[in-house]
């Protein structure tokens, strides 16, 4: 609950401070002045980008330093004093993801805004958009105004938009989690097959092949990731030539209000899950071998590809929606003439 609120108080007090800058400028209307003061919040938060890239890297070089360790048979005190910087790596990828997600749902605030005056825009026929007149800069002012009371919660539209951009996330996610599930499966396969077939690989005397199991990584990563890229794309293009403009506005607010607090769930609870398992393994509740061990390494099955594959992933998701339904406002606006 904590992340949210957080995004909450930032949205609110950067909009309120905008708007109140726009009073006292006398720039007169307080929504542009809000949409100003999100944008200044927004890069506020990515100025720091420097330092969670730092933090966000901590954890792959010592993950890798680990992997080296179990594979040149180093001694046990130097794979013992990795194991602590492992868990500092995975909650340090945790929160920089989270980061991630706090952004993504700023970012979804502009997007949406600037969907919001697009479609205004071409509604009001104001093309030069740089240089406007006053009166084009009055007749698209007024057409904000009116779009954004189209939007109400008794539209059908927007109920529906609301309803199928909520589901995205879930629908998204499940397909992410069962691509890696697939590619799992199948290397699995691929191992104990080179088990069977390469001989002197259980005395370790042969060496496996490596360039097979990065190739079925590699093309189950491509091909297992278009169904959800389709999902992020062709979904607002269908919600929008069926119902229109408002009902897309709809899916990407629904989409964001989900998909930040799914995001973030999915990727500290996978951190947790990681932790508690290398937690057992220092010895705690029965160590290595134990029945907890075993609950601890299923839990760290399932809590990788959530905070992996799955959580990272919907950041990215949501600012594809908003980006697509940018791109086709004028295939919505003409889809409702047509209908």
């Amino acid at each position: 609950a904590l992340p949210i609120i957080t995004i909450v108080v930032a949205l609110v007090g950067s909009f309120y401070l905008g708007a109140q800058w726009a009073v006292v400028s006398g720039l007169g209307d307080v929504f542009v002045g809000g949409v100003y003061g999100t944008t200044l919040a927004t890069m506020g938060m990515l100025s720091v980008c420097g330092m969670i890239l730092t933090m966000d890297g901590i954890g792959p070089i010592v993950d890798n330093a680990g992997g080296i360790a179990e594979l040149s048979g180093a001694e046990k005190e130097l794979r013992d004093r990795l194991e602590p910087l492992d868990a500092l790596g995975n909650t340090t990828k945790a929160l920089t993801k989270g980061y991630a997600m706090a952004s993504a749902a700023l970012a979804a605030l502009l997007l949406f805004q600037a969907f919001i005056l697009e479609v205004a825009r071409y509604e009001a026929s104001v093309w030069d958009i740089v240089n406007p007149s006053p009166e084009a800069l009055t007749a698209l002012l007024q057409t904000i105004e009116s779009f954004v009371s189209q939007m109400a919660l008794n539209k059908i539209t927007v109920v529906v938009g609301a309803f199928v951009g909520g589901m995205i996330p879930f629908l998204f996610s499940s397909a992410a989690i069962k691509a890696v599930g697939d590619a799992a499966h199948v290397m699995v396969e691929e191992v104990r097959r080179q088990f069977r077939e390469i001989p002197g690989l259980r005395e370790g005397t042969a060496l496996p092949d490596y360039s097979r199991c990065v190739d079925i990584s590699t093309k189950y990563a491509l091909k297992k990731m278009i169904a959800p890229g389709l999902i992020a794309i062709v979904s607002p293009i269908i919600v929008g030539y069926l119902f229109g403009w408002v009902a897309v506005g709809a899916l990407v607010i629904g989409a964001t209000v989900t998909g930040v607090p799914l995001a973030i769930m999915m990727m500290w609870g996978g951190c947790i899950w990681d932790n508690a398992k290398k937690y057992v393994e220092s010895g705690k509740f029965g160590g290595k071998g134990s029945p907890t061990h075993t609950a601890a390494v299923v839990g760290d099955t399932v809590g990788d590809p959530l905070k992996d594959t799955a959580g990272p992933s919907l950041h990215i998701l949501i600012k594809l929606l908003n980006t697509v339904s940018l791109v086709f406002i004028p295939l919505f606006l003409a889809a409702l003439l047509i209908i």
